[in-house]
């Protein structure tokens, strides 16, 4: 019987971000990358060489009931027709403590049908910009 070897599957799809991130307003253009061994987190890179990426993670992963209410203004920009269009992800601040935080307040939302992304500012709600998470 012979044995597999282990392939390392790194998915990468590219996201159109028309408004930038907060802060990052000229860049774009984003590559969103999954690795298996770093799952549930994953990076969102900039792919023309700024050697700038950003950790990010499924909220759900964080904080299982989080649910961003969108404006309208926000869902039609993304052409949201339904929950299920919706890919959301938070950004990941890791610390020197080795503690990490997640900012709930600015999520990262795509129409995983288009890539087209928008860092939405969820002004209205009480989610923290800086969230613990809680280590494994």
């Amino acid at each position: 019987m012979s044995s597999v070897a282990e392939i390392d599957i790194t998915k990468t799809l590219t996201v159109q971000l028309p408004l930038g991130l907060l802060g990052f307003e000229r860049i774009k253009t984003y590559s969103l990358i999954f690795k298996p061994d770093q799952e549930p987190f994953c990076w969102l890179s900039v792919p023309n060489g700024d050697d700038l990426a950003f950790l990010v993670v499924p909220p759900n992963w964080v904080l299982p009931d989080y649910a961003p209410d969108l404006c309208d203004e926000d869902v039609d920009f993304l052409e949201i027709r339904n929950p299920n269009d919706a890919l959301v992800f938070n950004i990941v601040t890791l610390k020197s403590d080795g503690s990490a935080t997640v900012n709930l307040k600015g999520p990262i939302v795509i129409n995983r049908h288009t890539m087209i992304g928008k860092q939405v500012v969820l002004s209205q709600s009480s989610y923290a910009i800086k969230h613990p998470i809680q280590p494994a």
